[in-house]
């Protein structure tokens, strides 16, 4: 349940970074969004950068896994698998 929370964050994710306003999303604000992005698309994702871990230790998981069944992460090429793998790399403990 925990891994399908964290697809949620993803897409919330995308959505801000694919955005042009600045806005702050769950406690994630415009530039932590972005750092994450290189992270959850193919086909060459990277390890999360210290800025995209910083974000996602800020943010408000459990707000943003609220959004885990939107259609929108495959439209905006975010990778299920690669986001999921985010909070391990980051050192992360998921909400339960």
């Amino acid at each position: 349940m925990a891994a399908g929370k964290f697809v949620v964050l993803m897409v919330m994710v995308a959505l801000m970074v694919e955005g042009s306003r600045a806005m702050t999303l769950c406690d994630m604000n415009d530039e932590g969004l972005e750092a994450c992005k290189p992270s959850v698309r193919q086909p060459n994702p990277v390890d999360p950068s210290p800025e995209c871990c910083k974000a996602l230790k800020g943010a408000d998981l459990p707000c943003l896994c609220s959004y885990k069944n939107s259609v929108w992460l495959g439209s905006l090429g975010i990778d299920p698998k690669l986001a999921l793998d985010l909070p391990p790399k980051c050192k992360l403990q998921m909400p339960s």
